[in-house]
């Protein structure tokens, strides 16, 4: 009865309120607290819960109530797309810190098949630079990783530094490097005396300090950076902003997302060419 209510539950446009996803999520709440509570009989795993279930699924597919819409994936040309874009506008200093900030969002998002949610989790212990990968990312945890055991994942560095993964995150690093220790009039004077990017390889300098536990994606504004990390609803809105400022119409704008750079990896990834497994082991993915 519960879920039946909850399924017949509409908005004031007549949209239904709940996603057959979360009433799921509520029935495994359910189930949870009576697990840990030693409840029994637990009402979730009865047979008429679970037909009921499969019967609101129906329906929903059926009458085609909130089908899920997956994001576009954005391929390699239209992240460099986006990188370039953002490059070529950044007029003022405060325009070219985002600049550092997203360029690096998107390579090192895309080249390493990373959700929102992971990238907003790193911080200064976990990335570091290597002599043959380009950049080792480690994850601590991660969807697919719910125990936390942890993996790394290299991003190579590219024959091209303005698309090197890489190079952006040193570019960016060094910001947040230099706001850290001297605060904003020392990242101006990072920005002012910073030499044309493109001409080679910044990465194989040495990497900027961070510190070990601070985030290495940080919201901005007006070049003063936050404490803690950008948000995952954050690194989404950075896609989109810079989508639109490439010039992206507003209906594809809408269907980007966070989502966007993993997905791209993976199509690309496919039509390179590349067999089901190479790809899992990078996005943790456990079927093809």
């Amino acid at each position: 009865a519960y879920l039946v209510d909850a399924a017949e539950t509409v908005t004031s446009d007549g949209e239904r309120a709940y996603s057959t996803v979360t009433l799921s999520k509520w029935t495994a709440a359910i189930f949870d607290r009576h697990r840990r509570a030693g409840v029994t009989p637990n009402p979730s795993a009865h047979e008429l819960v679970r037909q009921t279930m499969s019967g609101i699924r129906r329906q929903y597919a059926a009458r085609g109530d909130r089908p899920r819409q997956p994001r576009t994936p954005l391929l390699t040309d239209d992240v460099m797309l986006l990188v370039t874009a953002a490059r070529e506008q950044a007029g003022s200093w405060v325009a070219r810190v985002y600049e550092r900030r997203d360029s690096a969002i998107l390579l090192m998002g895309f080249a390493g098949a990373f959700r929102r949610s992971e990238l907003s989790g790193l911080t200064g212990g976990d990335v570091e630079l290597h002599a043959a990968d380009g950049v080792h990312v480690h994850l601590r945890k991660s969807k697919t990783d719910q125990m936390g055991e942890g993996g790394t994942y290299p991003l190579p560095r590219t024959k091209d530094p303005l698309r090197c993964p890489a190079c952006a995150f040193v570019r960016w690093a060094a910001v947040v490097s230099e706001y850290d220790s001297g605060g904003k009039d020392a990242v101006i004077r990072l920005i002012a005396d910073a030499a044309p990017f493109g001409t080679r390889h910044v990465c194989r300098s040495r990497a900027p300090k961070l510190g070990r536990r601070a985030p290495v994606f940080r919201s901005c504004r007006n070049g003063v950076l936050s404490e803690g990390p950008l948000s995952g609803a954050g690194i989404h809105a950075v896609i989109r902003r810079r989508a639109a400022k490439a010039g992206f119409e507003p209906e594809a704008v809408a269907r980007l997302g966070g989502h966007s750079l993993r997905a791209g990896f993976v199509t690309q990834a496919a039509r390179a060419g590349a067999d089901h497994h190479s790809i899992m082991r990078q996005t943790g993915h456990r079927t093809p």
